[in-house]
């Protein structure tokens, strides 16, 4: 439950939820956000847990095991193909994001920040990415401090690591949840968040709350039916399902009330992306008692954010690595963290020497191989996955083949799940894969 849910806490509930939430009529938006998880992202987990621990293998060899059992079409181990290759382009170039997190604690623990301006803070962050041996620097120890994790195994790497990291991560969090409680700002972060707008409920703001949901919980990438391959029998799927939603979803509304309240102790705008993250609350924290401290809690909240969730990337591919080839933990660790690390050396390069400009669905990107590689991830591999996981769940596998591994008391909640996957899934999925080129233009 640990590994799952903090595989689960990642950028997207820092960078991404607070925005949405404000943006698309705050209660509103939960309603139909809270909606989503139920109809797509409790029942796809569900159906990862329930595919990864009949196959008890990579997704690579748990869709070849479950394709042959089925009698279905071969083509069906493609996905577990686009599973594998999604977590090892994501976990490229989320190293060198959580390089930049690193980069930032440093910083904030040594005071850089005191006293500069918006613009001196925008300086900061855009000297940063146009520095790329501070980059490669950052992103190589991030990478070395993975691999020598998931290098270990499961029990004394996968586990010993979220067994302290996440409740770390958590504890963070609730610290600074009950810090901003006792601000006058934090009243009004409730009254935006969770008074309900449906005025600004546009029909595009349904899409983002179903997307959301689906990329939150990191579905269609692999990682969660890598973790359903290590369950034991005795595991409740639903249960577990149902903690790691709520672990994401209390994270998303804890990360949103803070960073609602910090800016507007701060009185600092509201923004998105990486320049919320990296800009606007470190100028946000130097406006407010105990910032520098403050300012320093909250880096090492992402990067045990940032761990949690390489850590996850990681594994599928180095599992694949040793059915494959038959390597070695080490060995598997170590070519998975070369090639990852490589890719990420060219993301590096996107914000220097090798960015160029393309056209896609009518919006210019600027950073050349970087765009290309979350454009692949984001609009192609994962809702596409997601999409197919869904279908080979519900229409490929005999109903009795999951049946008995999600193990649904009463019986009528099985065939609830079982048409939520066959048809409920894929038809919203299939709008936001669509939708996706408008909602992150």
């Amino acid at each position: 439950m640990l590994a799952a849910g903090g595989a689960a806490i990642g950028f997207n509930n820092f960078w991404s939820f607070p925005q949405l939430a404000v943006q698309y009529g705050g209660g509103a938006f939960l309603i139909v956000y809270f909606l989503s998880l139920l109809l797509i992202g409790l029942p796809l987990l569900m159906a990862e847990f329930a595919l990864g621990r009949s196959g008890r293998a990579s997704p690579i060899g748990t869709f070849r095991y479950l394709t042959r059992r089925a009698h279905a079409n071969p083509l069906w181990k493609l996905v577990g193909w686009m599973g594998v290759l999604s977590v090892f382009l994501i976990l490229s170039y989320l190293s060198v994001i959580a390089g930049w997190v690193i980069a930032y604690l440093v910083r904030s623990a040594f005071g850089v920040f005191a006293g500069l301006t918006a613009d001196g803070m925008n300086a900061q962050f855009a000297h940063m990415v146009r520095d790329p041996e501070r980059q490669l620097f950052w992103h190589t120890l991030f990478m070395i401090v993975t691999m020598l994790m998931v290098a270990r195994g499961v029990r004394h790497g996968l586990e010993a690591v979220v067994r302290y990291a996440v409740p770390l991560l958590l504890g963070l969090l609730l610290g600074l949840t009950i810090y901003v409680a006792t601000t006058d700002a934090f009243r009004h972060a409730t009254t935006v968040f969770f008074t309900p707008d449906f005025g600004k409920l546009t029909g595009m703001g349904v899409l983002a709350a179903m997307s959301h949901a689906f990329f939150s919980l990191g579905l269609g990438a692999g990682a969660m039916l890598m973790y359903g391959a290590y369950l034991s029998v005795e595991v409740r799927i639903l249960r577990l399902s149902f903690n790691v939603v709520g672990i994401d979803t209390l994270t998303s509304l804890a990360v949103t009330l803070v960073i609602l309240s910090l800016l507007s102790a701060g009185n600092v705008e509201l923004s998105s992306g990486p320049s919320l993250v990296f800009q606007s609350l470190p100028l946000a924290f130097d406006h407010i008692p105990y910032g520098r401290l403050l300012i320093v809690v909250f880096f090492v909240l992402l990067v045990m954010a940032a761990l949690t969730s390489a850590i996850a990337l990681a594994e599928p591919v180095m599992v694949w690595l040793s059915e494959q080839f038959g390597m070695s933990l080490r060995r598997s660790a170590l070519l998975c963290g070369l090639g990852a690390w490589s890719l990420g050396v060219a993301t590096i390069l996107s914000f220097h020497d090798w960015a160029f400009s393309f056209k896609v669905f009518g919006v210019v990107k600027k950073l050349g191989f970087f765009d290309i590689m979350q454009l692949l991830t984001a609009h192609v591999l994962l809702p596409v996955s997601g999409i197919l996981m869904a279908f080979f769940a519900g229409w490929a596998l005999k109903p009795d083949m999951l049946r008995e591994v999600l193990h649904l008391r009463p019986a009528w909640l099985y065939f609830v799940w079982l048409w939520l996957i066959r048809v409920v899934i894929p038809g919203l999925l299939l709008l936001v894969l669509i939708k996706l080129p408008e909602l992150f233009a």
